[in-house]
């Protein structure tokens, strides 16, 4: 599992550009950074704060979560910001890790995005937000739909070819 974790990430990273672009004058925990995000044509101002660089940030929808490249990380409270469109959870009932291990968080929502805050420690690489839904499941429902379409035309089809020959 944690070898997939790294296989996708590495994967993140090297196709940054398609994923977002991060911006490397916000990496201080002094002020707010942000990120920018693009999935399909939709596109998101990530703002976070936390004492690292922020490489690469990736949305993955098989595990309904949003993976967080980061390097020269200082013990340090992450917070990120982050729209009920991009990443949600039933009853604000995420699940965070931190380089793999789950972590306790602090979480305020309102209606159009939740802050989460929790502690990273030094040399932390990989943060995982874990919901249960993510802004790419749209496809996936038209793709399962389409399958169910073109079974009912196939299956109509030969009952009412069936039908004709008696």
């Amino acid at each position: 599992m944690k070898f997939l974790f790294f296989v996708i990430l590495s994967l993140c990273i090297s196709m940054i550009s398609a994923f977002g672009e991060s911006h490397p004058e916000y990496s201080g925990i002094e002020s707010p950074s942000e990120f920018v995000l693009e999935i399909d044509e939709n596109t998101f101002a990530i703002q976070y704060q936390v004492n690292a660089k922020v490489i690469a940030m990736a949305v993955d929808p098989e595990l309904t979560s949003l993976l967080i490249g980061l390097e020269n990380t200082s013990d340090s409270n992450f917070v990120i910001d982050l729209q009920h469109e991009l990443i949600k959870a039933q009853n604000n009932e995420f699940a965070i890790l931190v380089n793999g291990l789950e972590v306790d968080y602090d979480i305020v929502s309102d209606s159009d995005s939740s802050t989460f805050s929790f502690f990273v420690p030094a040399f932390t690489e990989e943060v995982e937000i874990i919901g249960t839904h993510v802004i790419p499941e749209f496809p996936a429902g038209i793709l399962i739909g389409l399958a169910v379409m073109i079974s009912s035309v196939v299956a109509s089809s030969r009952i009412k070819n069936s039908v004709f020959r008696s």
